[in-house]
């Protein structure tokens, strides 16, 4: 049976710069949703629009149906499943489990086992297209999990993303994921090299974007990233140290297959330095401060 409007409590944890806009178009969409942050201050918005404040995850999750995790880190994935107030040991039987937070595929897998335990349905579904997406209800959300669970949890996909696509079984979703954030990693670090080679050749990096963001060298990042790197707009649409977190998952991800990533080892250790600067909580376009600052 599809989650409607009209059959469900959405508990939402994690109001940060992605959770705040999702959150947001369900409220609008006319679900009735709850919501949980270690800061409060930063649901206010929410609350003003008409969500429920709740004090613990726990509460959270016994009132509920379909709880719904977008939080930082997979330790804080780990503390909200399974800690001691945490969602498995109090959804109720036949609710609905979504993380999606970009987390290890592995601890997917514990919690879709761990859920099914306990009576409950589990899908991991981590999400793309940074603030803007989320902003625009246009994120890509990657799935993994069982097909009737996905099935009954598009209408409240549809709210929030454009691409909803099941991958797999569990896991998967975030396997994909960390795809995505291999072909992002090279690509920054394309973006950034192009800008500094068009300042250093004379050129007006404005210009030059015009030409090849509609050409071949085209992406999310040259079309949205590199216009805020012109202008010192270094504001988190994407958090560095998210980033870093990411692209530490994968690397392990990667070696655990025995695959060679050159071109993720690179930008990973060029944001480490980034975030050793002092950087980690900018946001991924502020990569070009190390190239111009060698440069200049």
């Amino acid at each position: 049976m599809a989650i409607t409007k009209e059959n469900s409590i959405i508990g939402f944890v994690g109001t940060g710069v992605m959770g705040k806009s999702m959150a947001g178009h369900l409220l609008k969409a006319g679900y009735q949703v709850l919501v949980f942050n270690r800061t409060k201050a930063r649901a206010e918005e929410l609350i003003q629009m008409g969500a429920v404040w709740q004090d613990t995850v726990a509460e959270l999750a016994t009132r509920s149906n379909v709880i719904i995790t977008m939080v930082g880190y997979p330790k804080d994935v780990e503390q909200v499943y399974f800690g001691k107030d945490g969602i498995i040991s109090h959804a109720k039987s036949g609710s609905y489990l979504v993380d999606m937070t970009t987390s290890a595929p592995a601890l997917a897998k514990k919690i879709y086992d761990e859920s099914l335990a306990k009576g409950l349905y589990a899908l991991d579904a981590p999400v793309s297209g940074g603030d803007i997406g989320a902003k625009e209800a246009r994120l890509a959300i990657m799935v993994g999990g069982d097909e009737a669970v996905f099935d009954a949890l598009v209408p409240i996909f549809n709210f929030v993303g454009k691409n909803v696509i099941l991958q797999g079984q569990a896991g998967a979703g975030q396997h994909t994921k960390m795809c995505n954030q291999i072909a992002i990693a090279s690509t920054m670090i394309g973006v950034c090299e192009a800008i500094a080679y068009a300042k250093m050749a004379g050129l007006k990096p404005e210009t030059v974007l015009k030409s090849i963001e509609s050409g071949a060298a085209g992406s999310f990042s040259l079309t949205n990233l590199a216009p805020r790197m012109l202008v010192n707009n270094f504001a988190p649409g994407f958090y560095v140290k998210h980033f870093i977190k990411d692209m530490t998952i994968a690397l392990a991800s990667a070696q655990e297959m025995g695959l060679l990533t050159p071109g993720l080892e690179l930008a990973k250790s060029l944001y480490d330095k980034l975030a050793e600067q002092g950087d980690e909580n900018s946001g991924t376009q502020a990569l070009i401060k190390l190239y111009l600052e060698k440069n200049q």
